[in-house]
């Protein structure tokens, strides 16, 4: 299709009626220094904006198609929350229960009453580990679940809750494989993604590892930030080796967003079901679409389920973000921090920008995804001129 920007050339489709979106997300590569990005909407169970535009890469980087898949951090959290919750209206995983009930190995370190619903929504204070390990071990999986099973927590569960960034991931999948036998992905794969039809991957297979774009990373301190010392150095303090907020985003370093491992081909393939699933906008939209209504006569999670996942579970200060930040089970909820649509909205941000989510009450199904990341966790301005724009249309 045409461009309403003369840099950019804006490719697949847009309804009548939700033009608004397709300009907002052209003007995000002229005000917001976009490189590449996708962004999908969905109303109703249907596909109403569907576009693409940007270069895969820096530098020479091939343009990006409608097949390109995007790493997507933290947005990937949403898709871990569905496996739990759908074993839970299965009558399979009891929020409520203890982990140890699933998990016995967890109960060491004074751990014992820690329930599952607080490994979701952040209350565990198990958002890094003492142990030391190489990119190889967190990669292989079973290492980071040994030590989150003996760490000792990092301040009483369920008194408090801050972002398990990456442990998140290992906590819930080690839940859900000693549940159903499988990997989280592998649950992921054949209870969500092929009911649905989503090309959205925990553990990429290998022929589609060309498909992948490569991500373009922000630094640490913002530019409009660099030239104020004291501010700068707050950041640093804050983000820095050795904060809380830096053990959890890292891993004790092994998963260092500076060297950005998540190009390589080997950490596709892992599965870290808090970090590293690769998707399209498409199919990020088309999840939460399948969660407040049908796609194509199939729905995921039936409305009482999925009311019960959105509730809010932890609110306020957050001990590793510091900021106040909001969950439910799993799900980021819809907040000054994390801006969704408005409050029947739930989903998940990722670093650098990507962002999925539902809206129960609009039956709105959102998904943005991008290769040039910038910095922070949430509330990217790419996607609050979206969600605005979004707004507008509806």
């Amino acid at each position: 299709m045409g461009s309403l920007n003369p840099k950019v050339e804006l490719n697949g489709r847009v309804e009548p009626g939700y033009e608004k979106v397709a300009e907002a997300f052209l003007a995000n590569f002229e005000r917001h220094d976009e490189l590449g990005a996708a962004f999908c909407l969905h109303v109703g169970g249907r596909a109403v904006v569907d576009v693409w535009a940007g270069a895969t890469g820096a530098d020479d980087a091939p343009p990006w198609q409608e097949d390109t898949l995007q790493l997507v951090f933290s947005t990937t959290k949403g898709a871990a929350a569905v496996c739990a919750h759908l074993l839970v209206q299965r009558g399979l995983l009891d929020l409520d229960a203890p982990v140890t009930e699933y998990w016995p190995e967890f109960a060491a370190a004074g751990k014992t009453a820690v329930p599952v619903g607080w490994l979701l929504s952040h209350r565990a204070g198990l958002p890094a580990i003492d142990t030391k390990l190489s990119i190889e071990e967190v990669l292989a999986g079973t290492p980071v679940v040994e030590a989150l099973a003996a760490q000792r927590p990092l301040w009483e569960p369920g008194s408090a809750h801050g972002y398990h960034a990456l442990t998140y991931g290992w906590l819930v999948g080690e839940v859900v494989r000693r549940v159903t036998g499988a990997s989280l992905g592998r649950f992921f794969a054949d209870e969500v993604a092929a009911p649905l039809g989503l090309e959205f991957w925990i553990g990429l297979p290998e022929e589609q590892e060309h498909r992948v774009t490569t991500l373009v990373p922000s630094p640490l301190v913002p530019p409009e930030v660099a030239d104020n010392p004291t501010l700068a150095e707050l950041i640093r303090k804050f983000t820095g080796p050795g904060s809380l907020l830096w053990r959890a985003l890292s891993l004790e370093g092994a998963m260092e967003l500076e060297d950005l491992p998540y190009n390589r081909a080997d950490v596709h393939a892992a599965e870290l079901p808090a970090a590293n699933g690769i998707t399209t906008a498409r199919s990020l939209s088309r999840l939460y679409a399948g969660l407040v209504g049908e796609v194509d006569g199939v729905r995921i999670l039936d409305p009482d389920t999925l009311g019960r996942a959105r509730q809010p579970r932890s609110e306020g200060p957050d001990k590793v973000l510091i900021v106040p930040t909001r969950f439910g089970f799993g799900f980021m909820l819809h907040s000054d921090f994390s801006p969704m649509l408005g409050p029947g909205s739930f989903g998940h941000a990722g670093a650098g920008g990507s962002l999925g989510f539902g809206d129960a009450d609009a039956g709105v199904g959102f998904g943005y995804v991008m290769n040039k990341m910038h910095t922070g966790v949430a509330g990217d301005p790419r996607t609050l001129s979206l969600i605005e724009a979004v707004r507008t249309c509806l």
